[in-house]
């Protein structure tokens, strides 16, 4: 059985049609059912139910396409490693973010990076907490920067710094909520989107609630940067973690930090056991 093998079964498993898996395995259809027999045969179990009209997976041939795409995912997980040690310090490295977390600091990360290893390719990627986790469980990524929580066998973290929250409005509105949150009551409210950031928004409506009101969520947006200009536009208010407003001070927007006792963690992710000198570098940079 070679590795060839196990690629042509999968792709006839997933488009159940020979025809089509040929086309794209870029082979003929004859050698491709004879390598699938082949297959059988040295397995000693039926994988496909065929006739003219369909190709269907039999019992043995599901429970073969599980354990041999898990297993081939781990192959591929473990030949990127090899790559990433044989290549150590030059090649590519992956890095993503949350937009609410963006800031100089990353921007000096990459300056420190490219003077440090000058061969090596940096890609950024905004990426939502759910996506980043599954790319970090898949070794799509090599970095995640993202807020808690993160469950996973397959992760690493670090905490790179707590963030409280702050409410952010037009300050040439009459707005004054120094004195009385519950006077935002009645205002529009622009919020993260709850299917991008479910715990994120389930956050900001505890702390609502803490002041004793419901939110009138009006507009949402899956960017920071979105939320921020349409509170600067004075299309509504909005919560926002407090160190947003490093990177986001202008003469029309007030951050007034909210006095409660939750907040946000904002972590640093790596691949499970990740020992590498680029990922190693990183991490004494952020956190030092």
């Amino acid at each position: 059985m070679e590795l060839r093998h196990l690629r042509y079964f999968l792709t006839v498993a997933e488009e159940l049609n020979f025809t089509k898996a040929a086309e794209r395995l870029c082979i003929s259809q004859p050698p491709l059912s004879r390598q699938i027999k082949e297959l059988e045969k040295e397995i000693g179990a039926q994988l496909f139910y065929r006739n003219n009209k369909k190709v269907e997976l039999t019992q043995a041939g599901k429970y073969f396409k599980q354990e041999i795409t898990d297993q081939l995912h781990c192959l591929d997980k473990t030949i990127i490693k090899t790559r990433k040690i044989a290549e150590s310090i030059s090649g590519e490295y992956r890095i993503a973010y949350i937009s609410s977390t963006f800031s100089d600091t990353i921007s000096a990360l990459v300056q420190f990076l490219i003077k440090k290893y000058p061969y090596l390719n940096i890609k950024l990627f905004e990426v939502s907490t759910t996506k980043q986790i599954v790319a970090l469980e898949q070794g799509k990524l090599d970095l995640g920067i993202l807020r808690a929580p993160i469950v996973s066998t397959k992760i690493d973290t670090k905490l790179w710094f707590k963030d409280s929250y702050s409410l952010v409005f037009n300050n040439k509105t009459t707005l004054n909520v120094k004195e009385d949150l519950q006077e935002l009551k009645d205002e529009v409210f622009v919020f993260f989107n709850k299917d991008y950031a479910p715990v994120y928004y389930n956050s900001l409506i505890e702390i609502c609630s803490h002041y004793g009101f419901t939110p009138n969520i009006v507009h949402e947006s899956n960017n920071i940067n979105s939320i921020i200009q349409l509170v600067k536009n004075g299309l509504g208010v909005s919560i926002v973690p407090a160190s947003i407003k490093k990177s986001h001070e202008h003469a029309d927007l007030t951050f007034l930090e909210l006095d409660t006792n939750l907040s946000t963690d904002v972590l640093l992710a790596i691949p499970k056991d990740d020992e590498s000198q680029i990922t190693k570098s990183i991490m004494s940079f952020l956190l030092e």
